[in-house]
């Protein structure tokens, strides 16, 4: 961890008194942006659309918080001193999804399963999609990661073959990944990161708060793609 510009324990407790429930105001204002950009701008693509929001978020922290000029960077520092290596960890997790898809492993996938999956047993293939898309992103750490190689080996074959809705079952399919994220330390942007900037006792301190949601949402969403994707 860096050892400059690093804030007391005194000035740390000050500003959050100061300022309460303000500094959830910027990254709230980054995801809104981010999709009414993207919405609305298409040209500009999903990537400038993230660019531009961040931007966005930035001005509007400036406007709550008044801080110095200098002060967005030398905390971008500090958090990346914090983190370390870990930051570039979704981005090396996807390019590996993308490398299992050109494998080959989403047809070995489908192959295994055909010999778990009853004959036009919908359910149970929904079932079995959603919690492979769990499991999945537990191991890559990155439901984008997982979605490219489950949707190949379970998704089309087992459901959208089936007469399923290819829009449900991707939108519904990525989000159930996203059920893993929360339960992984492989999703170390979700998961350790925060831990160690919040400086918890335990570093799974996030993942253990997190499961029994996980669980609860993972079960809706197996209901859901069922009932709306046939």
């Amino acid at each position: 961890m860096t050892k400059s510009d690093v804030p007391s324990a005194e000035e740390t407790r000050s500003n959050a008194d100061k300022y309460g429930y303000k500094p959830f105001i910027p990254p709230i204002t980054l995801a809104l942006a981010a999709v009414i950009v993207a919405t609305v701008f298409t040209n500009l693509g999903s990537n400038n659309a993230i660019g531009v929001s961040a931007v966005i978020a930035l001005i509007v922290a400036f406007i709550l918080f008044k801080p110095k000029a200098d002060t967005p960077i030398k905390d971008g520092t500090r958090m990346l001193d914090s983190v370390g290596v870990t930051g570039i960890l979704p981005q090396v997790l996807a390019a590996l999804g993308s490398l299992f898809t050109a494998a080959g492993v989403g047809d070995v996938i489908a192959s295994g399963v055909s010999a778990v999956i009853p004959a036009d047993n919908l359910f149970v293939a929904t079932a079995v999609y959603c919690i492979a898309m769990a499991m999945f992103t537990m191991i890559m750490g990155n439901g984008f990661a997982a979605f490219s190689v489950i949707t190949v080996g379970i998704g089309i074959p087992f459901l959208i073959a089936q007469g399923a809705n290819p829009v449900v079952v991707g939108a519904l399919g990525l989000t159930a990944g996203y059920c893993g994220t929360l339960m992984t330390p492989m999703a170390a942007n979700f998961n350790i990161m925060p831990a160690a900037l919040l400086e918890t006792k335990s570093k799974y301190a996030i993942i253990f708060a997190q499961v029994p949601m996980a669980l609860i949402m993972l079960v809706i969403h197996i209901f859901l793609m069922y009932f709306l994707a046939f």
